[in-house]
């Protein structure tokens, strides 16, 4: 028997349908203007489909001096971050919230604290701190930063997937032979995965993206992410004029990392997530 579908869900569907669209819009048209000559640019008639498209901006945007350097640096930051914060994030879950200790709560409260302050409240004094180090225009220096900013939140995401698996599985492992450290990782690690994953996607992107903090640290041209060469890239002399089809082809190129990364590790969330209902 056929069940007929009322004319709200339709409604909700088209509805669905057109913000999908609102929200890939601005996308496509970066990724069409990128492939539009400076004229085609210009003309007061917009072009939603670059019929006559050109690969010239990327040309013009990977002979760039600085965009490597930039990309280079982008990924090592990145890297660096990404590992440190999982590491300590996830051993910061593990203690809050399998083990019971003096001053706990306190640090659970600080861990929430710390989100709720501005960052550009703190702009200032981690400034002071990188300059006294004697890391500013440094990987080590935003390393650092970055870390700090992205820990308290991924350890805050972790310790709810830490907390979602009993810890009698656990103890079920250990009396069939298992150590302690044994039944943790054959037994929780591996349901953790999707968590894992989830929370190394949060601490990529935020990194990736950030510029803020970059735009105090790092002043020096030898040293920029990308999202700093983006701005100087976009804001030429007062003499020339913006070449936004190269804006848009740096743009998309910026972006490209980060779809990768979030497609390969989207398939390993979605395998984590199936072995983990099998085995729950």
């Amino acid at each position: 028997m056929t069940r007929k579908r009322s004319p709200l869900r339709y409604l909700g569907a088209a509805l669905a349908v057109v913000l999908a669209l609102a929200w890939a819009f601005p996308v496509y048209w970066m990724v069409s203007s990128s492939f539009l000559s400076a004229a085609t640019i210009s003309r007061l008639t917009p072009t939603f489909v670059p019929f006559d498209g050109t690969l010239s901006n990327y040309r013009a945007v990977l002979t760039d001096s600085g965009f490597v350097a930039a990309l280079q640096m982008s990924l090592v930051v990145v890297g660096i971050a990404l590992a440190v914060c999982i590491s300590f994030a996830f051993l910061g879950a593990l203690a809050i919230s399998r083990f019971r200790f003096r001053g706990r709560k306190a640090l659970v409260l600080a861990v929430i604290l710390v989100q709720m302050l501005p960052a550009e409240a703190m702009f200032i004094a981690q400034y002071k701190m990188i300059s006294g180090f004697g890391l500013l225009n440094s990987i080590a220096g935003v390393s650092i930063i970055y870390i700090a900013m992205v820990v308290p939140f991924t350890m805050w995401m972790l310790r709810g997937f830490v907390a979602g698996v009993p810890a009698d599985l656990e103890e079920a492992a250990m009396i069939d032979g298992c150590t302690r450290m044994g039944a943790f990782m054959r037994v929780t690690f591996p349901l953790l995965a999707p968590g894992l994953v989830a929370s190394g996607v949060f601490a990529f992107l935020q990194v990736w993206n950030e510029f803020a903090l970059a735009s105090i640290l790092l002043t020096s041209d030898a040293s920029q992410t990308l999202p700093l060469w983006l701005r100087d890239f976009a804001q030429p002399s007062s003499l020339a004029m913006i070449e936004w089809g190269q804006v848009m082809a740096a743009s998309t190129l910026v972006a490209v990392p980060v779809i990768i990364f979030f497609l390969v590790v989207q398939n390993r969330m979605t395998a984590g997530l199936v072995g983990g209902a099998v085995k729950g």
